[in-house]
């Protein structure tokens, strides 16, 4: 390997470690207020949703709604699935069967 390339590797790594050890070193033996630790448990499901709705309710190219997409009918009963068993293994096994099942079934 060349210095070049050990550098860019090297620099990589520190501009993804520094961002997320400095709030760390800063906060961890601070007391944060509940209202902003309430609001920080919110961000991993608000990504979450950001990223799978556009998915879930769009189709085509450009981009048009559509809620006849097989997608979304399988993300519902996954849904209840996930808040029924709280385990993440049952709801993905879960949700990748009736995927797969509405493959099968001709929904594609």
């Amino acid at each position: 390997m060349s210095a070049e390339y050990m550098i860019l590797v090297m620099g990589m790594g520190l501009v993804s470690f520094v961002p997320r050890w400095i709030p760390l070193f800063f906060l961890s033996r601070r007391k944060m207020p509940a209202l902003l630790v309430e609001w920080l448990d919110l961000i991993p499901v608000s990504i979450l949703a950001a990223l799978l709705v556009p998915y879930l309710i769009t189709a085509g190219e450009p981009r048009v709604l559509s809620f006849t997409r097989p997608e979304l009918a399988v993300a519902f009963p996954t849904l209840l699935v996930a808040l029924w068993t709280r385990s993440l293994g049952v709801t993905l096994v879960a949700g990748m069967v009736m995927f797969w099942l509405a493959g099968k079934t001709g929904w594609f």
